[in-house]
């Protein structure tokens, strides 16, 4: 601890000597000097790690992978390219047959598992399916090989192998339109940023400084560096992720540093279990049974969450959201979003079956319903969105869309009648300069302070915003732009949008609609968190306190953060771009089939 003091110390001391060698003689104008030209070394760093993690993710054209084909009456053949897929004349279906209008709208499903079996099961058609001679009705299923007949109405299908040429040229496609950059270029410029950083807290924040920052930063860059080479020896080859989150958390360090000296060391360790819970979930989701399976359990251990932040939870600024255990102040939403994610994408490719649409929807408004209790309408806002990703991204149905939509309006305006807080941050949206002293307090204050920080930040730790109160959570998008400039914070943004185009482009191409939709919900709720911060922010949406994914300080945020972190890469399909896949049992398996 003290050694590692001691060399911020030395270089603190060596700068300002440099810099009276070049004519600045008092110890004020060198740490002014440091900031001034630090102020665009990090603008440099940032731009470079962010963009090279972005051009990675966005380069990479990963082709949907064919699995089997599907013929229809000997004449029509449908590649298949998903482990999950709906049967029927409905658009929203994966396999389309329009021809025969004996088969009902959603016929059935054809699903597969990770070691390549396919079944079939009827979803409760109008004429049932027969499979091999036997009939199936509604939630009957029978396991299918190639060459097995499956007639439905008046149509025969057959599944079909794909060809041994097929595969490997599949193969070698997925290794040649995949695009990974090395992450050791990256890793030096994130170090040289975090190392730059601590220097630059030492100037500015002087006998405020605590031993704790410094340990804090030093135990993030080893952290990522053990990570990184850890898993590039087990053959990981794509951090691109990994890389824009270790920025993330680099800066929501900083943020913390800047208001809260002291409690750097809380929100490190916070970042190194969130880290540990990504690789965790990472590895548990390798098994796509096993993903399933555990959904009922997770059922289980949001409810009693939520219960239990009922009873023990205390008040703050008018929310019920945290509970104290042995001195830590815990949110237990924040961890019921990994579980509601979960669970959604878990069960889809039962979702149309009514049962478990019920069960899920039972599930998904008792947490709206534990979270109105709370008063964390801006944590159920991004609920609900998470929630119409998992019900109806696979579904289609717009109709159930719009109806789910329009109560969710009239569920607004209630709130709107009866909380009288969340009324008044209505009121005050759109012009908040007119309540600059009261209910425009913050964002007035939030505004200024960002405009004062202009493009490049007036320094970390040089700024009044964290005077504020939640200027380090809520606020925290002008905090990270007065501190650290506008193009910083715009690299902090465009972080979470590119993670978001990531997972979108993943549906055209998952192994699974688990991995597809789980990532796809997780990143539309970063998404909502983000646009929700920033736009609360500056009074273009009312300030509904919702932290910024990463960047806020919180260490239960921060968790929560790496968990869905995971969930996006477990749909990352690229070839060794993902800790979540087992490459090597993949290879195996196709190898077992060519032969």
């Amino acid at each position: 601890m003290d050694t590692i003091r001691d060399f911020f110390t030395k270089l603190i001391l060596f700068i300002q000597e440099f810099f009276t060698e070049i004519g600045f003689d008092n110890i004020d104008g060198a740490e002014m000097l440091y900031t001034a030209i630090a102020r665009w070394v990090f603008i440099l760093l940032a731009i470079f790690i962010v963009s090279k993690s972005i051009a990675s993710l966005l380069r990479s054209r990963s082709a949907p992978e064919v699995f089997a084909y599907l013929n229809i009456n000997g004449k029509k053949t449908y590649p298949i390219t998903h482990w999950e897929n709906s049967i029927g004349r409905a658009r929203s279906s994966d396999l389309r047959i329009t021809d025969d209008p004996a088969i009902s709208r959603v016929q059935g499903t054809l699903t597969r598992d990770d070691k390549g079996n396919w079944k079939y099961t009827d979803m409760g058609s109008s004429n049932g399916t027969v499979v091999n001679g036997e009939i199936l009705r509604k939630d009957e299923y029978s396991y299918v090989e190639n060459g097995d007949e499956i007639i439905m109405g008046d149509t025969s299908c057959t599944i079909l192998p794909v060809s041994l040429e097929e595969q490997r040229n599949n193969r070698a496609m997925r290794r040649s339109e995949t695009f990974l950059l090395s992450p050791w270029t990256s890793l030096l410029a994130l170090s040289l940023f975090q190392i730059m950083t601590v220097v630059q807290l030492q100037v500015s924040l002087g006998e405020a400084f605590s031993k704790s920052i410094v340990v804090g930063f030093v135990g993030l860059m080893i952290l990522m560096w053990v990570y990184v080479i850890t898993l590039r020896t087990a053959g990981q080859r794509g951090f691109d992720m990994e890389m824009l989150a270790f920025f993330l958390s680099t800066m929501g360090l900083a943020v913390t540093a800047s208001k809260y000296p002291e409690g750097v060391l809380k929100q490190f360790i916070a970042t190194g279990i969130g880290v540990a819970l990504f690789v965790a979930m990472c590895v548990f989701m390798r098994n796509l049974d096993r993903s399933k399976a555990v959904r009922k359990y997770l059922y289980i251990l949001a409810a009693i969450a939520l219960l239990i932040n009922l009873v023990l939870a205390r008040n703050i600024q008018g929310a019920h959201n945290w509970i104290e255990i042995g001195g830590l102040s815990i949110q237990p939403s924040e961890m019921v979003k990994l579980a509601f994610i979960w669970v959604g994408a878990a069960s889809l490719d039962e979702l149309m079956e009514r049962r478990n649409t019920l069960i899920f929807m039972g599930f998904s408004f008792f947490c709206f319903a534990c979270l109105a209790v709370m008063n964390d309408f801006g944590t159920a806002l991004i609920f609900f969105g998470s929630f119409l990703v998992v019900s109806f991204l696979r579904n289609g149905d717009f109709t159930k869309l719009i109806l789910v939509v329009g109560v969710a309006f009239v569920g607004g305006m209630l709130v709107l009648r009866f909380k009288s807080h969340v009324a008044a941050r209505f009121d005050a949206w759109g012009k908040v300069w007119d309540y600059a002293d009261s209910l425009g307090y913050q964002q007035t204050r939030t505004m200024s302070a960002a405009a004062s920080g202009g493009l490049i930040g007036v320094g970390a730790g040089n700024g009044w915003l964290k005077n504020i109160a939640a200027s380090e959570t809520d606020l925290v998008f002008g905090f990270v732009t007065e501190e650290w400039g506008l193009i910083i914070a715009a690299m902090a943004v465009m972080s979470i949008i590119t993670l978001s185009v990531f997972a979108f482009r993943s549906i055209m191409n998952g192994r699974s609609t688990f991995y597809t939709i789980a990532a796809c919900s997780a990143m539309s709720l970063f998404l909502f968190q983000t646009v929700l911060n920033v736009f609360g922010s500056v009074d273009l949406f009312p300030l509904t306190g919702v932290t910024f994914p990463f960047l806020s300080t919180g260490g239960t945020s921060m968790v929560a953060s790496w968990g869905m972190l995971a969930f996006v890469k477990a749909a990352d399909n690229r070839q060794g771009a993902s800790v979540a896949v087992k490459e090597s049992k993949l290879i195996a398996s196709r190898e077992e089939d060519d032969a």
